[in-house]
């Protein structure tokens, strides 16, 4: 199983390209902005090279964790220890390969895992955070929705081209 490492870094911009979008004055941004206690001139204070760097970073790490989720076959390869033994793998691994190795490698597969983690995973996290913080449902629902986007999108590309 080959691993397409430009698919992976193009699905960490995903994070930025959909906060973008979704955080958009004319889209949700203006309510999220009244919702956490911001003002734009509040937010224009933050260091944006940390913020978009720290941000690409911390989607990376999400990829790994995807892909793992996405990509069925990652099991199959991590039962015999990973890349490294491959060459050494009982013929049954080749058979199983050659047989599934590339079922379910589609977008759409991939788009249904990232959803059902933005939604069983994500959501509760942000829930979870935002009602210690006594924030509001609107609060929380403007967030978790931008993550169960953001996987449903990032789970895609790493499943369909990686």
């Amino acid at each position: 199983m080959e691993i397409n490492f430009i698919a992976l870094l193009a699905s960490a911009v995903v994070t930025l390209a959909v906060g973008f979008i979704w955080y958009h004055p004319k889209v949700f941004g203006t309510i999220w902005m009244k919702e956490a206690g911001l003002t734009p001139e509040s937010s224009e204070k933050g260091n944006m090279l940390k913020i978009f760097g720290l941000t690409y970073l911390f989607s990376l790490m999400m990829t790994i964790v995807l892909m793992g989720l996405t990509i069925h076959q990652s099991g199959a390869l991590g039962m015999i220890g990973g890349p490294p033994m491959i060459e050494s793998a009982k013929p049954s691994f080749a058979a199983f390969m050659t047989d599934y190795g590339t079922a379910y490698r589609t977008f759409k597969h991939g788009a249904l895992h990232g959803f059902m983690s933005g939604l069983f995973f994500a959501f509760p996290m942000v829930a979870i955070n935002s009602l210690f913080e006594n924030k509001s449902w609107k609060y929380i629902f403007i967030n978790a929705g931008y993550w169960i986007v953001t996987l449903a999108l990032m789970g895609g590309i790493i499943c369909g081209f990686a």
